[in-house]
């Protein structure tokens, strides 16, 4: 899953203390062989790597430098077509969503109770980026 923030090195700390996801590296890709991967020609991006709290599971953030980016999707909707989105399971949706929101995120719509299984909702952090919050019950 790629997502697109304006400077990754800005707002990682948001990620860390919003997501509770840590850093595990950053890098600049460039070249020919970069872009023969996603289909942009030659192409220049800083990355981070952030890795989740428990330790399974990672995600990029980049930043493209080069080409300039075609489309702004920051201001989309949920169902904006070839948006991408994440959606995190937390433990506490509320706590997560104040906490979030103390770090600019806003509340999309609002934190809704699926069935006896799931309280759902999705927000928007600091640089547009849509993200989802799962809470099992």
């Amino acid at each position: 899953m790629e997502r697109r923030p304006r400077r990754p090195e800005r707002h990682r700390g948001d990620w860390k203390h919003g997501a509770g996801l840590e850093l595990e590296g950053r890098a600049t890709i460039d070249g020919e062989w970069a872009g023969r991967v996603t289909g942009l020609g030659d192409q220049h991006v800083e990355i981070a790597m952030m890795r989740t709290p428990d330790g399974h599971s990672r995600l990029e953030l980049s930043h493209f430098l080069a080409p300039p980016v075609v489309a702004d999707h920051r201001t989309a909707p949920v169902n904006a077509l070839g948006y991408l989105r994440v959606m995190f399971a937390v433990d506490d949706v509320d706590e997560t969503v104040e906490r979030l929101r103390k770090r600019g995120a806003q509340l999309v719509g609002e934190v809704v109770q699926y069935k006896d299984a799931y309280r759902l909702c999705y927000i928007r952090g600091p640089e547009g980026l849509l993200i989802g919050l799962a809470q099992e019950l």
